[in-house]
């Protein structure tokens, strides 16, 4: 895949009620998450798209300049844009259907997707979604013997008008858009890139050896 040719879409809307603060702006080895993780995003994909309606906490506390994520300048060498039309309770299908749309219009063709509670995520896990996406598919989400990921892989951006589809009928589950779509499965070569942050234990384990 062409570098200039893949973008990125960061869901980071959430309202963190287990973690109990926004997990966007929680410290992860010297930066915020979500800091982190378009920085390492950002060296597989441009643009990196963050989704969160301007009502959320993460819009509301970083985008005022935090680790750069304010559609002007960012650490890494991407363009990190926010992008604030999530419809209100559409959850993160929605989040999806908006962030492909996005990308869309803004060329792209192809879709990293995560969510900003992966402190993992590596550069690596992209390459391999990307290596699993064929021709023929719509998408390829990440899988470990426990489950699918679908906030975890690789999407076309054609695929934006069946999950708005979906959205607009009342669907809200993640894993509808991998019944509705032609979705490879692809088991990466480190499961922990796909370490959830959502609760502070769960922070805590990482943290500590």
């Amino acid at each position: 895949m062409e570098h200039e040719r893949v973008g990125a879409v960061v869901l980071a809307g959430g309202a963190s009620k287990r973690m109990g603060s926004d997990k966007a702006a929680l410290e992860w080895n010297g930066e915020s998450m979500l800091g982190r993780i378009t920085r390492i995003v950002g060296e597989r994909c441009d643009p990196v798209l963050v989704l969160a309606p301007e009502g959320s906490p993460a819009y509301q506390g970083l985008r005022a300049g935090h680790d750069g994520v304010d559609g002007t300048a960012d650490s890494s060498s991407a363009d990190v844009t926010w992008v604030t039309g999530e419809a209100e309770g559409a959850g993160p299908l929605g989040g999806l259907a908006t962030g492909l749309t996005a990308a869309a219009e803004r060329g792209r063709d192809i879709v990293f997707v995560c969510a900003t509670d992966m402190p993992l995520v590596t550069a690596e896990m992209v390459d391999e979604l990307l290596r699993g996406l064929t021709d023929a598919d719509d998408a390829a989400i990440a899988v470990d013997s426990q489950r699918a990921h679908p906030l975890a892989g690789v999407y076309r951006t054609r695929a934006a008008a069946t999950l708005d589809e979906l959205v607009q009928g009342g669907e809200r589950r993640m894993l509808a858009a991998v019944d509705a779509l032609r979705t490879n499965r692809v088991t990466l070569s480190d499961p922990t890139w796909l370490t959830n942050v959502n609760a502070p234990e769960d922070l805590h384990r990482l943290r500590v050896p």
